[in-house]
C-alpha cells in the first residue's frame, strides 16, 4: 500500500513504490474542500527524493488556489514520478502509478504535466477511472496546451488593460521564454493582435521550428531575453527564472507566462512590485489547462471549456482591481481571493465534513 508522508498542510501525501516497475511516485492531496483534488503527474529525474516531495508539496497547494481562483469545484493535488521517462517510461510502469492513483478512492484525479501526454494519461486509465487529460480518441480533450496558453493571453490582455488602458498588445514587444507547445501557441495568439514577438528556448530546434512558421519572431539567447527591452516578459517553460539576481535586471514592465513556480521564492513577488513591475501570479495565469482537463470529467465540451478560460481576464482583472485598492502585489491578492472561496465553501459544511476530508485512510493500491 502508499507509503504515509507527513505533512502539516496538507490533507494527504503517499509515497508509491512498486519494485517490478521501478515506479517511485509522490501524489501529494493539499485540499479537498471544493471537491476532488486534480493536478497534473509530472514525471522528471529529480536529484533526490526530497527535492521530489518538496516539488509536489508545492505544486499541489498551488492547484488549490488555481481550482480556487478558476471558480471551479475541485481541490489541489499533484504526483511526481521520479526518474527520466525517457528511460523509465513504461506500460507497466504506468499501469502500476494507475493502480495508486485508483487506490486514492477518487481523492484525486490525474492528468499530464511535464514528461506524461495523453497518451499516458489512455494507459494509466487502463487501472483508474480518476484520470483526465486523455486523447481524443479515448473522449478527452486531448492536449491541453491549448486553453493554457489562451487563458496567458486573456491575462496578458489583463494586464495590458491595466498598464496601458487598452486590453491589447499591438505595437508591444513581447520576450516568451519557451518555445514548447504552450510558448508556441501563445506566441500564435500574440501576433494575431499585433504584438512583436523575441522568443528564447534552450532547445534551439524548437526555435527553429517556430520561425519557420512564423520567420518575422526574433530568436534570442535564453541568457539574455529576461534582460531585454520588452515590454512583456512571459515565462513559459520551467520555474525559478526570476530572483534576487533576475529581477534587478528585468526591463519589462509585464511578467505573465505560462510556467508554474516562476518565482524562486515568495518574496520575489514583492521585489517586482518595488521595480515596478507588474506581475500576475502563474496560477492564476495558466488556468487554462486546468479548466479543459476539468471540463472532461464531465464529458469535453469545447465552447464551455473555452468561455471558462476566457474568464481568466476577468479575473485577473478583479485580482489587479483588489491590489490596488489595498495597496497589496498582485500575488497577495490572488491568495486572498482563493483563500476567501475557500473559507466561504468551506464554512457551511461545518467541521465534519472538514474532518472527514482531512483524516488520514488506509488505502490499497
Amino acid at each position: 500500500m502508499p507509503g504515509v508522508v507527513e505533512s502539516t498542510e496538507h490533507e494527504q501525501v503517499v509515497s508509491c513504490r512498486d519494485q517490478a516497475s521501478g515506479l517511485h511516485a509522490i501524489i501529494a492531496i493539499h485540499s479537498t474542500v471544493l471537491g476532488p483534488a486534480l493536478g497534473g503527474t509530472r514525471f522528471y529525474p529529480y536529484g533526490s527524493e526530497e527535492d521530489a516531495l518538496s516539488d509536489v508539496l508545492r505544486l499541489s497547494r498551488a492547484m488549490t488556489h488555481k481550482a480556487a481562483c478558476a471558480g471551479l469545484d475541485l481541490g489541489g493535488g499533484k504526483a511526481v514520478i521520479i526518474g527520466d521517462p525517457a528511460e523509465l517510461k513504461t506500460e507497466p510502469l504506468l499501469r502500476a502509478y494507475g493502480r495508486f492513483v485508483e487506490s486514492l478512492a477518487g481523492r484525486y484525479y490525474t492528468a499530464c504535466d511535464v514528461g506524461t501526454f495523453p497518451d499516458d494519461m489512455d494507459v494509466i486509465a487502463r487501472e483508474s477511472r480518476f484520470v483526465t487529460g486523455r486523447t481524443r480518441a479515448h473522449g478527452g480533450a486531448g492536449d491541453s496546451s491549448e486553453l493554457t496558453a489562451f487563458g496567458v493571453f486573456m491575462a496578458m490582455r489583463a494586464a495590458a488593460a491595466h498598464t496601458w488602458a487598452t486590453p491589447s498588445l499591438r505595437g508591444r514587444r513581447v520576450g516568451v521564454a519557451g518555445a514548447g507547445k504552450v510558448g508556441r501557441r501563445l506566441v500564435e495568439h500574440l501576433l494575431a493582435d499585433g504584438a512583436s514577438i523575441v522568443v528564447a528556448d534552450v532547445a534551439s530546434a524548437a526555435v527553429d521550428q517556430l520561425r519557420s512558421h512564423h520567420p518575422e519572431v526574433e530568436a534570442e539567447d535564453p541568457r539574455k531575453l529576461l534582460a531585454r527591452d520588452l515590454d512583456v516578459y512571459a515565462p513559459c517553460a520551467l520555474g525559478g527564472v526570476l530572483n534576487d539576481e533576475t529581477v534587478p535586471a528585468l526591463q519589462a514592465e509585464i511578467v505573465c507566462g505560462g510556467a508554474n513556480n516562476q518565482l524562486a521564492h515568495a518574496g520575489i513577488a514583492t521585489l517586482l512590485r518595488e521595480y515596478g513591475v507588474l506581475y500576475l501570479p502563474d496560477y492564476v495565469v495558466n488556468a487554462g489547462g486546468l479548466i479543459q482537463v476539468a471540463d472532461e470529467i464531465a464529458g469535453f465540451n469545447e465552447q464551455r471549456a473555452r468561455a471558462r478560460a476566457e474568464k481568466i481576464f476577468d479575473t485577473c482583472q478583479r485580482i489587479l482591481a483588489m491590489a490596488t485598492d489595498h495597496d497589496i502585489s498582485p500575488a497577495q491578492a490572488a491568495d486572498h481571493l482563493a483563500e476567501q472561496r475557500i473559507a466561504d465553501i468551506a464554512r457551511p459544511r461545518g467541521s465534519r465534513r472538514l474532518d472527514q476530508a482531512t483524516a488520514p485512510r488506509e488505502v490499497a493500491p
